[in-house]
């Protein structure tokens, strides 16, 4: 599902709700999460999952065109697990 597919289904499922609004309101969920990464803090929605960030230390790579060694600089990547009520859901 892409973000226009959301915003659909949830202004389909709130008719009193205006698609502009709707589509602000995921905007902004999804802005509020991003920002907080940034910032380093670790974001839970119960019975989702959890959002967090997680460092890699810098290490030499491979240019697979080429097989050339090259340097990859450190850098935290974003890191989901997975909440049990959705497990749950995903294995009945």
């Amino acid at each position: 599902m892409i973000k226009s597919e959301l915003v659909q289904k949830l202004a389909d499922k709130n008719p009193e709700l205006h698609h502009k609004t709707v589509e602000r309101v995921v905007t902004t969920v999804f802005n509020e999460i991003v920002e907080a990464l940034a910032r380093g803090q670790r974001v839970e929605l119960r019975g989702f999952g959890a959002f967090s960030t997680r460092a890699r230390v810098a290490r030499t790579g491979r240019n697979p065109r080429t097989g050339e060694a090259v340097p990859v600089n450190a850098k935290h990547v974003p890191y989901f697990k997975c909440g049990k009520e959705l497990r749950e859901r995903l294995n009945k």
